[in-house]
């Protein structure tokens, strides 16, 4: 089954993970607005992995008080770091901001990571042991037919075609060319030029896998199986998604630098 095979990959690269040793310092991070009902067990999950990362949550100002409970969970838990921003100020600035502290504290890779369980814990040691011969390591839904659990056919559909015409527009060799659950090095972080990502959403999902390829190094694949959010609702707007229609070809004409 695919949950068998995404497991037994996680369980080689497991290996792969001891092999890179204690010197690797993770830092795994979610971005979370009104994910409360989430986030106690996800820190949980996320800290007692065998990776050994710390978890940085980075919340915008959620109504729900996700920001409120992330500080008393990091009161009793040193690997537990919170970054609190003043409003909705979307996933990629998220993401920059989060592997900005990254590098200026050391990390050797980080990881992204949902904040509603779509993303299961159990695959980061694949996603580690992955970057011990590539910069960027993709959790992908895709590898072995359709990994997916509990989408609605017309979710399925539109994340195919998305990825489908991701794919061919940019030329990148991924079957999964939107996930949001990947580990990226310390030198793909700096080689990127980060600072300089101005998308999105989907859409800097893409442009941060592409500037990865365009830049010379070395992308993989790992197979997970994806999971619908156990609580809360979607952030995805169509708006959004009709954004992420227009990158790749940004992409692909060069518009991007």
């Amino acid at each position: 089954s695919t949950r068998r095979a995404a497991a037994s990959v996680a369980g080689g690269a497991f290996a792969d993970m001891r092999r890179l040793g204690a010197r690797m310092r993770i830092l795994v991070v979610t971005p979370t607005y009104n994910e409360r009902d989430n986030l106690q067990a996800l820190c949980t999950a996320v800290l007692s992995s065998p990776i050994g990362a710390d978890y940085m949550i980075v919340d915008d100002n959620s109504p729900d008080g996700t920001g409120q409970l992330a500080d008393e969970l990091a009161a009793a838990e040193p690997r537990l770091k919170v970054m609190h921003r003043p409003g909705k100020l979307g996933l990629g600035s998220a993401y920059r901001q989060a592997f900005q502290r990254a590098l200026e504290e050391g990390y050797d890779a980080v990881i992204s990571m949902d904040g509603d369980w779509s993303h299961d814990p159990q695959y980061l040691p694949a996603l580690v042991g992955g970057a011990a011969n590539a910069d960027l390591v993709i959790g992908s839904r895709y590898m072995n037919g359709i990994s997916v659990v509990n989408w609605e056919l017309s979710r399925l559909i539109l994340s195919q075609l998305a990825n489908t015409y991701a794919r061919v527009v940019t030329g990148m060799p991924f079957r999964d060319c939107t996930s949001g659950f990947q580990c990226l090095t310390s030198r793909a972080l700096r080689e990127i030029g980060l600072e300089s990502i101005k998308t999105d959403g989907y859409s800097f999902l893409v442009e941060l896998k592409y500037r990865v390829v365009h830049a010379g190094l070395r992308g993989v694949e790992v197979p997970i199986v994806f999971t619908q959010r156990r609580a809360g609702t979607s952030k995805i707007s169509k708006a959004e998604i009709a954004r992420s229609m227009v990158t790749p070809w940004k992409m692909r004409l060069g518009l991007w630098e």
